[in-house]
């Protein structure tokens, strides 16, 4: 929106309302960061035993996304792996990161079936990328 925010503001200062707000804007997107087309491969993908095979499929999903999806999404991942070397301080593990950002990032189109199933699957394709950053970018 033609909304202009201060960020000098005092409320802008809690880390916590600021990834909030990060976190709101793409949960509230009408189409996730990985479109909905996209989640059943994601999700396939992931669940691949072979780890080589694995980490080439979701690098050719991630590079088939759409290319503003696939330049967000280079740059939140970026960010957050500089969140994670902060770990020590921030307790953003790895882990933790995928456990915010998945089900927000990779979501399907409906509802419907096992979400607690979906979500393992969700943190794990978000912990991949995040791990594999350098090879997937």
């Amino acid at each position: 929106a033609d909304e202009h925010l201060d960020l000098d503001d005092g409320r802008w200062e809690d880390i916590h309302v600021v990834t909030g707000a990060l976190k709101l804007f793409f949960r509230e997107l009408p189409e996730p960061l990985v479109p909905f087309g996209h989640f059943d491969k994601f999700i396939a993908a992931i669940k691949m035993q072979d780890p080589s095979r694995r980490g080439r499929c979701v690098r050719d999903l991630v590079f088939s996304l759409p290319p503003a999806h696939h330049d967000t999404m280079k740059v939140l991942f970026h960010h957050l792996c500089r969140v994670i070397e902060y770990k020590e301080e921030n307790r953003m593990s790895v882990q933790s990161i995928a456990i915010v950002f998945g089900p927000t990032l990779l979501r399907p189109a409906s509802e419907e079936g096992n979400m607690a199933m979906h979500m393992v699957f969700q943190n794990q394709v978000v912990e991949h990328i995040l791990n594999q950053y350098s090879y997937i970018f």
